[in-house]
Order: structure tokens, then sequence, then C-alpha cells
């Protein structure tokens, strides 16, 4: 990678967030194949979730703490290629069991490299002193985007499982461990404590946090279940249903592209609160749509709509007075991604006592609780 140090660290931050989408997005177009293999039903299902969820949160409480003794640069690389390589092992657990407690790992690592690479976006975002964030997670959205439609693509051409396990595991491994070595040295961040454990954000953080978890819970809701709603609901071969998750994370990285530009012109209140609308009336479009071309087109309006929710929000915790900017950002990150975690769980619970597609409603709950609730958006 060549190139000014900056644009170098940049790339490697984009590598980072684009792996991460990749790797989330190939788990969630096997949670079908996870759950034949091991012949479970949605509640069992939404367990295996909350074991990830769990294991998030013991990640979590040491998060700050492990980036602050060894930086951002070894946690992200470290962390973040065991949790690519663990992929391989989603359909070779002898056991139920066993497949909760490499879900239990695999959300302890995923924690911490998403904290870790949140906490680096807002450094080089406070470093280059112009908005990057929502670029990063266009990243992100990309990397899902493109995990979805290989995924989708390996399974329509006979490639079995596993073998596209692995061999994503492999590659992405690979280019997280490399990217690492372009990221900000330990010595460059401002998220240097190592006394302090994780700690829960309070006052506007603790806000900001909620309102992010909010958000996340409705996007890992269309993360883990989007594929399995278009299958089980709507009848569609499971090659096309993986367009679901295609189709909105396309449309989220198309915005999140465009995020930056917008933050800009518009106010974080007004771009939040337009967003939240039209991400609760797309969802209610799924929902009600009968037909699964239909239901695409909704993905992809709830994709606009979730885009910049996660930006808005962790810019504006870079921003509360009197917070280092890095933590602000950990905090509010990790209360968000405690919500990632919660939310395909709580759907997963919900389809059991109901269905999925009553379950899904939560989604559209949630987007219109943001938009109630967007002033709090706004820069102090």
């Amino acid at each position: 990678m060549s190139g000014p140090p900056s644009a170098r660290m940049r790339w490697a931050s984009r590598a980072q967030f684009f792996g991460s989408g990749f790797i989330f997005a190939t788990w969630g177009v096997h949670i079908p194949t996870v759950k034949i293999h091991y012949g479970v039903d949605e509640a069992a299902l939404g367990l295996a979730m909350l074991a990830a969820g769990v294991g998030a949160l013991l990640g979590l409480t040491q998060a700050s703490r492990w980036i602050g003794r060894h930086g951002v640069r070894g946690i992200a690389g470290l962390c973040g290629a065991i949790y690519a390589l663990l992929l391989a092992g989603l359909l070779v657990m002898p056991s139920y069991g066993a497949l909760l407690g490499l879900l239990a790992v695999f959300g302890i690592l995923t924690g911490v490299f998403d904290v870790a690479i949140n906490t680096e976006a807002a450094q080089l975002e406070l470093r280059d002193g112009h908005p990057l964030m929502s670029g990063m997670h266009g990243m992100f959205s990309l990397g899902g985007m493109a995990g979805a439609v290989t995924g989708g693509a390996a399974l329509a051409a006979g490639m079995a499982p596993q073998s596209h396990l692995t061999l994503v595991a492999a590659a992405m491994a690979l280019s997280i461990a490399l990217s690492s070595r372009w990221m900000l040295p330990k010595e460059a961040t401002t998220f240097t404590s190592t006394g302090d454990g994780f700690r829960l954000p309070r006052g506007a953080l603790a806000i900001l946090g909620v309102l992010a978890a909010l958000g996340l819970i409705a996007e890992g809701a269309i993360y883990d279940w989007s594929v399995l709603y278009l299958k089980q609901e709507l009848g569609s071969p499971q090659q096309q249903a993986a367009l679901a998750y295609a189709s909105f994370s396309a449309a989220m990285a198309a915005t999140r592209f465009a995020g930056d530009a917008m933050r800009a012109r518009f106010s974080p209140a007004l771009l939040l609160r337009g967003s939240a609308w039209l991400a609760a009336a797309s969802m209610t479009l799924v929902l009600l749509a009968d037909a699964p071309w239909l239901a695409l087109i909704g993905f992809a309006g709830v994709g606009i709509g979730f885009a910049n929710v996660v930006p808005i929000l962790f810019a504006a915790s870079a921003r509360v007075p009197g917070v280092e900017p890095a933590r602000g950002i950990a905090a509010v990150s990790a209360a968000a991604y405690l919500g990632f975690m919660a939310g395909p769980p709580v759907i997963g619970f919900l389809a059991q006592l109901s269905s999925l597609t009553a379950a899904l409603y939560v989604v559209v709950a949630f987007a219109a609780a943001l938009a109630a609730s967007a002033r709090y958006a706004n820069p102090a």
C-alpha cells in the first residue's frame, strides 16, 4: 500500500471495516445452513445468537483495558484475524452446545474488534479534521453486500457450505492482519487508559448509547433475519433469499458513502429524524409485501434509512464536553454493540412466540423511537 501516511491509515481502516462487514454477512448467509445442520428451531437459533451477545458483553468489559495496553493496531489485527478464522468452525462443531461456545468466543472477539476499529475511525476523523465516519461504515456495508452476493453465488454454484466458510475465513483473516500494519501506532491514540475496565456511559453518552443501541438492534435484526424471512415467510430459494441481505447492504453502503456530505449539509437531528422515518416506512412495506421483489425494495429502503444513524450518533459522542473523543466513541459503540448483538435473539424468541413477520415489527417500532428522539443527536 503506497501513498502518504494519512492516506494509508484511512485505507487500512477501510479494509478493517470491509472485512468486518464481509465476515458478518457470511455468517448471515449461512444462518439457514446452521439451522438445518444442527436441526434447531427459531428459539434455539435465537439462543445461539444470544451466546454471541453474551460473549460480546464479556469482551466489552475488557476492550478499553486491552486497547489501552496494546494499542488499537495490535488488538484490531489479532482479534479481527481470529474472529475471521472462527467462521470455519460454524459447521464442524460436534454438538449444538459446542456451537454455543464457539459463538460466545466469536462474540468476544467481535465486540473488541468493533470498539477498536470505531476508535481508530474516530481518531482519524479528528486527526484529518473532516468527516470520515460515514464512509468507514459505508465500507462495512460494502463488505456486507460483497459477502452476501458472493455467498449467494457460491451456494447457487453448488459450493459446499464448509468450503465457502473456510475460504472466506482464510481470506478475511489475511486481509485484516495485513491491513492492521498501517493503522495508527499505539502512541498516536488518546485512548490510553489501561487501569479502567468497561464503564457504562452516563449523561449525554448514555442517551446517545441508548439511541445507537436502538438503531443497531434494528440493523442487526435485518442482518441476521432478512435471509431467513425471505426464504421462510415468502418462500424464496436460499440463493435468492441472500439478495435480501445484499439489497439492504448495497443501499446502506451507497448512502453511507454520500453520508459525510449529507452530514456537512444537514443538522444531525434533521438527518436522523428523516432517516429513521424512512426506515420505519420501508420496513412496514417489507412486512406487508407478498412478493419477494417488493420486499427487496423495502429492504433497500431500510438500508438507506439506517445508513447514517450510527455515524451521526458516533460523531456526536466524540463531541461530548469533558470526554475524550476516543473514549466517548468507545463507550457509545460498546452500548450500541450490545444492542446489535441483543436484537437478533430477541427477534428469535418473539418469532417463536408468534411469527417471524410479527417479530420484525420491532424494527418499525425502534426506527420510530429514533425519529422521535432525534433532537439528542445535535452537538452540545
